[in-house]
């Protein structure tokens, strides 16, 4: 069966008991909602509607109320939302839980699981302990409201006080990726101005210890700003070097501080956290984010798109540094619910340590990539068959499109074939999604669903008109802002307007290709400014990756455009084939042609190469901007961010 044959059928199609066990269904219920479009046409018709009935649906927690849902007079660039409200991100997700007459006072917040086999349990009560200790230590520092902190931290429990304990005293966190080198480290310490950052003397990775403080420090020393204060937390007991006059250890810092602190208030547009954009072109971009801005979309999501109940255990596959791990956190402790967190790599010490968590900690929501599946089902299904994976409810993804086959062994081998799989899409910019299943939903492989509640999401033109009815490929864009759209970007706003208002009058431009079928089923097809044009037409390397892996020989592939004189764009792929199968040139040649009747001839690809590995950023996602300069044999700049890059030997090799 064509891989289109295959995205064109609905897979997963929910009992209707479980769509009336949903908290979405508890929703339309209360608002005399008959069925799906009727809940888009409520929700996104009328967001300011949507926006101001949640606050009270989700229980989220005001000091003191607000004037006005928004405040539009200044156009959508810059709303204003839950203006005049006061609130405290850290109130709603652990002291409103912590409180001597709350039932979930003592349930576990956190449990985290070390590559090396440690197991930790964090409850509420100890969380919001500890995270008033970060409080009083950062106010005894002299940081207040409006001050920036840095997180050079992996994934260990300490990183949700940390972050909580800036959101206490009106700080904005700064979430740093742990697997970061010098120079990408520096830009965010130096950027923000930060004085105060936190790390850790290192990490378990692949049974191997991962230092972090040296990192750290020829980071300070190379960013143009005064580092005044580093925490270093001791995950190893590693020899590491010391500046005795500015670090201290987590114990003498943090442990000695009184644990009682009264959480500021903030204004509802006061500024929470920053986020940095991958920044693999250009410098990287300070994604501002408010209050009231995370703490209302990350709690919808993880609420009506991933169904949050009160016995779940709720584990997506990231870092504190990338959107997803605080989306995870402030989402999940919202409502009192347990964030599994795991330090290593998903296939230590053998492919199944994932499918054996699952079933030890009886995980209930599982996030990954969809590279990290790919590269784990390539392992064959005996290492998930011994497992008992019948405690999933949903699953989720993220970061890049599906190929069918990658798909459906998600949803077939490790949901049982019957868990639905919630594909999202969003961004860093909204630390949330436009694209958003319902559990609710009828799914096709590869679906992202529809439209994210409260999101005025449209697909269009060149010209800014709309196509999603014409069920035209066209570019994804919001026509209306949402209270967690960035706030502007740190440094100003003249960049944030040339980056995604600048295509059209009041739209923002997403930079992705999106289509709805006639079904009414959302897809992407990648970005559009990596867009292939190959003889005056265009293309997405997604598409031409999703067509060769219709070939039942391939497992993983990645695709990059090279300069061609006869075309403008050569098309060079890069395959990793499953084990039963033999690399030569005469599977090259069928991988050509299974493209081509799927694309069309032109885009065949013009090479086809054979590698052992992509090289891959901590999370499992292939980072192509790299493969495309090792191929060609030009810079490869920053590889921080880069798991392993010893597989780009055999990208230059190709060239």
């Amino acid at each position: 069966m064509s891989e289109q044959a295959v995205s064109e059928r609905v897979v997963h199609r929910p009992s209707e008991e479980f769509v009336e066990s949903t908290n979405v269904w508890a929703f339309m219920q209360k608002y005399e909602i008959e069925d799906y479009d009727e809940l888009l046409v409520r929700a996104n018709g009328d967001i300011e509607w949507f926006w101001d009935e949640l606050v009270d649906f989700l229980d989220i927690e005001f000091y003191e109320p607000y004037d006005m849902v928004r405040d539009d007079s200044r156009g959508p660039q810059f709303d204003e939302w839950y203006k005049g409200g006061e609130l405290n991100v850290a109130h709603n997700t652990v002291d409103k839980h912590a409180t001597l007459d709350n039932e979930r006072r003592n349930k576990v917040a956190c449990l985290w699981e070390g590559e090396d086999g440690e197991i930790r349990e964090v409850t509420f009560h100890e969380l919001q302990r500890q995270s008033n200790k970060v409080a009083n230590y950062l106010t005894g520092r002299g940081i207040k409201k409006g001050d920036t902190v840095g997180l050079f931290m992996p994934m260990v429990p300490e990183v949700i006080s940390i972050i909580y304990g800036c959101f206490k005293v009106g700080a904005i966190a700064v979430p740093i990726f742990s697997g970061f080198g010098v120079e990408a480290t520096a830009t965010r310490l130096e950027d923000p101005e930060c004085s105060v950052l936190f790390t850790c003397d290192g990490f378990f990775r692949r049974g191997s210890e991962v230092t972090l403080k040296e990192t750290a420090d020829r980071a300070i020393d190379h960013a143009d700003t005064d580092v005044t204060d580093v925490v270093v937390y001791n995950r190893l007991g590693a020899d590491i070097p010391w500046s005795p006059d500015r670090d201290s250890w987590w114990d003498e810092a943090i442990e000695s501080q009184d644990d009682d602190f009264d959480t500021v208030a903030m204004q509802s547009t006061d500024e929470s956290m920053l986020l940095y954009s991958s920044g693999t072109t250009g410098k990287p971009k300070g994604i501002v984010h408010t209050h009231a801005g995370i703490q209302m979309q990350c709690a919808k999501e993880v609420y009506f798109g991933f169904d949050l109940k009160p016995s779940d255990r709720f584990f997506w596959v990231s870092n504190i540094g990338w959107m997803m791990g605080p989306w995870s956190l402030i989402g999940t402790h919202t409502f009192g619910g347990t964030v599994f967190m795991y330090e290593g790599a998903p296939d230590y010490p053998d492919p199944d340590r994932f499918w054996m968590m699952i079933d030890r900690h009886k995980i209930t929501q599982l996030g990954v990539s969809p590279t990290a599946i790919r590269a784990l089902r390539e392992h064959g299904d005996e290492w998930v068959e011994r497992y008992d994976l019948s405690s999933l409810r949903l699953l989720g993804s993220t970061g890049e499109p599906w190929d069918p086959e990658s798909w459906l062994w998600f949803y077939e081998t490790i949901g049982g074939g019957d868990t639905p799989i919630i594909n999202i899409s969003g961004g860093t910019e909204i630390c949330g999604c436009f694209l958003m299943p319902l559990p609710t939903n009828d799914l096709k492989p590869c679906t992202l669903g529809g439209p994210g509640l409260g999101m005025d999401v449209d697909i269009v033109d060149s010209q800014g008109e709309s196509v999603t009815d014409e069920h035209e490929r066209g570019f994804l864009v919001a026509r209306d802002s949402c209270p967690s759209m960035t706030k502007s970007l740190w440094g100003g706003d003249d960049r944030y307007l040339e980056e995604y208002w600048s295509s059209w009058d009041d739209i923002w431009d997403h930079g992705d290709w999106a289509q709805q079928d006639e079904d009414g089923s959302w897809f992407l097809h990648g970005r559009a400014d990596d867009a292939l044009n190959v003889a005056g037409r265009k293309v997405g390397p997604a598409e031409v990756e999703s067509a060769a892996m219709d070939h039942e020989a391939v497992n993983q592939t990645a695709v990059i455009g090279v300069p061609d004189e006869r075309t403008g764009t050569g098309v060079v792929l890069f395959v990793i084939v499953d084990d039963d199968h033999e690399s030569n040139s005469d599977l090259a040649t069928e991988i050509r042609e299974t493209v081509g009747k799927e694309l069309g001839k032109p885009f065949r690809p013009r090479e086809v190469h054979f590698v052992d590995g992509f090289p891959k950023t901590q999370s499992g996602k292939i980072v192509r901007r790299v493969i495309e300069s090792a191929y060609t044999d030009d810079d490869l700049g920053d590889l921080s961010s880069i798991d392993n890059p010893e597989v780009l030997e055999a990208f230059k090799q190709n060239a």
